[in-house]
């Protein structure tokens, strides 16, 4: 990190027992969470690699969590960490303001495929504030990057159906957003079906590693085509 203006990356994390229940039926309950920290180690070393930035925070109360914090160089914060995702980033931005942050890149720990390169090309494309830069999960559902200048300049509110609520809150707050598509942050892993597709990507990540160790290929298409026959008998499905 070699950051030339201070924006700080935030990752809202929460305790990942029970994390990712609907995955159910796909992957093996007892690989859930080792899955879930996986794709997290990923989305860590890609933000602890980026040029842009002057540091990163976990926001979590979850150990696993804050050792790979610990880890990267990163920060821990627990403030309102069981406030839910919007909650906890609206508490790590005001504590950001107030220590004197330009900008917050707010991203969530189930996107394996980012790179630092992609952060840093937000980073760049990012107009000096009051500005806001969004990109869109691949279905223009999600918002799955985030930066905000200064970092309580936008009201943010997270789901799965975010992206063009968080377009409207910028442009109601006077800001002209500027939407940066990138194919690694968008492809978030929520479903499934989510996973398949980034398995079949054969990517160089930690999280392609696990499935491949897991033999996810064999049990994925497995379930993927138990809901593809389940689909044919039930067209109002």
């Amino acid at each position: 990190m070699g950051a030339t203006r201070n924006i700080w990356a935030v990752i809202p994390v929460k305790e990942v027992t029970g994390a990712k229940q609907r995955l159910n039926g796909g992957v093996p309950p007892h690989l859930h969470v080792p899955l879930v920290r996986t794709m997290l180690e990923d989305v860590v070393a890609a933000v602890s690699q980026a040029r842009g930035l002057a540091g990163f925070i976990i926001a979590t109360l979850d150990p696993v969590a804050q050792t790979l914090a610990q880890r990267h160089g990163g920060r821990i914060f627990t403030d309102d960490a069981r406030s839910g995702h919007t909650g906890v980033v609206a508490a790590a931005a005001r504590r950001l303001a107030a220590e004197g942050a330009d900008a917050i890149l707010q991203l969530p720990g189930d996107i394996p495929l980012v790179t630092a390169t992609e952060i840093d090309q937000v980073i760049t494309l990012h107009q000096p504030g009051p500005s806001f830069t969004i990109v869109p999960s691949h279905d223009d559902k999600g918002s799955n990057t985030v930066v905000v200048s200064p970092p309580t300049a936008v009201p943010l509110k997270f789901g799965d159906d975010s992206f063009y609520p968080h377009l409207k809150s910028a442009r109601d707050h006077g800001i002209m957003p500027q939407v940066v598509r990138l194919p690694g942050i968008a492809r978030d892993i929520d479903h499934l079906e989510d996973l398949i597709a980034f398995a079949r990507l054969g990517s160089a990540t930690r999280t392609q590693a696990f499935l491949d160790r897991h033999d996810f290929i064999h049990w994925g298409r497995v379930r993927a085509r138990t809901c593809d026959l389940v689909t044919e008998a039930d067209p109002t499905r």
